[in-house]
């Protein structure tokens, strides 16, 4: 029976520690999407090709 509640114990500990990693992960995602959604729109210019490179 002690051998269940090291395992149980074990188990336990890996569920806290899966959850607050899918926590911090997705802390980051959501900062990172609202940094993209915060940044000006930069609307599609032409490249000017430089003439040295012919």
């Amino acid at each position: 029976m002690e051998i269940n509640w090291i395992i149980l114990t074990v188990i336990f500990v890996c569920a806290i520690a899966l959850i607050f990693y899918l926590v911090k992960r997705n802390m980051k995602d959501k900062k990172d999407v609202i940094e993209t959604l915060n940044e000006p729109e930069i609307e599609d210019k032409p490249k000017v090709e430089d003439e040295d490179e012919n």
